[in-house]
């Protein structure tokens, strides 16, 4: 999959304009295209997602569409509201204009990518110990490549020198994404241009190749994991109810029914039975047995006898 993580979005764009931009870099081969808003000075109090959700055009079927915003970090003190904006967007870059506040971006700053403006003649040098801080806290650093082949040849130096010296400085390309920060359609190349081109600046084919893939893939992973889950740790995910199969389902119904039927039928049974013995016991009287019956006709004719022979004297 192919990476393009930086197309300008602003609200002067038409929509018409945009929607061609997305389509054609969907022709080029691109499968994930980010819109960038950029954020200049003090932030404003309203942190809402400025690109609307969803687009108010018909987008690519192949293309996923994330929304990132670059603020540009003009001094190291306006990093407070960092988290909030962040947990807007996607992505959040950080586009620092001198020395100590690339410092400060590839040191503490919280963010998942470093873009560079590299069409201007920077007033310092990149250094290994300061960009490797931020590759190992998984910060990647971005080469934008659409504004200077636009520009006046000045920028196009610019450009190709200090692209040359930040290859250098992350000893060999490493944590380098390159994006477009295209504007238009005609500002985009595809993905193995993209490749051809940083070749010239000193970057290997397979980190070139990297660098639109593997390298951007990992940026949009570790942000979806910051604003996801715990410490970028454990991610909770619903997985949804157990199914419960159709005929298992029946079969425990019908099961449950005929276990109820036996229930009341035992029911009515033993309440039959217990109306037949009271009734039984209060109606009628046990019988007499025979051996009863030549008892009391004995003990009969001894009385009879004794009361005769009392009444003879």
């Amino acid at each position: 999959m192919f990476y393009d993580l930086n197309v300008d979005w602003n609200p002067s764009i038409k929509d018409a304009e945009l929607s061609r931009t997305l389509a054609f870099l969907s022709e080029l081969g691109y499968n994930v295209i980010a819109l960038n808003h950029t954020i200049s000075g003090r932030l404003p109090s309203d942190l809402s997602c400025a690109i609307p959700d969803p687009l108010p055009f018909k987008t690519p079927a192949s293309l996923t569409i994330l929304r990132r915003c670059t603020l540009v970090l003009s001094e190291s003190a306006t990093n407070n509201r960092l988290g909030a904006l962040a947990n807007n967007y996607d992505i959040l870059a950080l586009r620092p204009v001198d020395e100590k506040t690339f410092q400060h971006a590839c040191g503490t700053a919280d963010c998942d990518l470093i873009s560079l403006d590299l069409t201007k003649r920077l007033g310092y040098h990149f250094k290994f110990k300061t960009v490797s801080e931020a590759v190992k806290r998984g910060v990647r650093l971005e080469i934008a490549y659409s504004q200077p082949l636009m520009a006046d040849p000045a920028a196009k130096r610019n450009l190709i020198s200090n692209a040359t010296g930040l290859i250098r400085a992350t000893r060999g390309g490493r944590g380098i994404i390159i994006s477009s920060e295209a504007t238009k359609a005609v500002g985009c190349r595809a993905p193995w241009d993209v490749v051809n081109l940083a070749a010239i600046w000193g970057l290997a084919q397979d980190r070139g190749y990297e660098a639109v893939s593997k390298e951007a893939r990992s940026v949009v992973v570790s942000a979806k994991l910051k604003r996801t889950s715990f410490r970028g740790v454990v991610d909770v995910v619903y997985g949804g109810e157990k199914p419960v199969a159709k005929d298992q389902s029946e079969n425990q119904g019908q099961k449950d029914k005929t276990k109820v039927a036996i229930l009341k039928e035992n029911s009515a049974k033993k309440r039959k039975s217990e109306e037949v013995e009271d009734t039984t016991t209060d109606s009628s009287e046990k019988p007499i047995s025979k051996r009863e019956q030549k008892r009391r006709a004995q003990k009969a004719r001894t009385e009879g006898l004794n009361q005769s022979t009392t009444v003879a004297p």
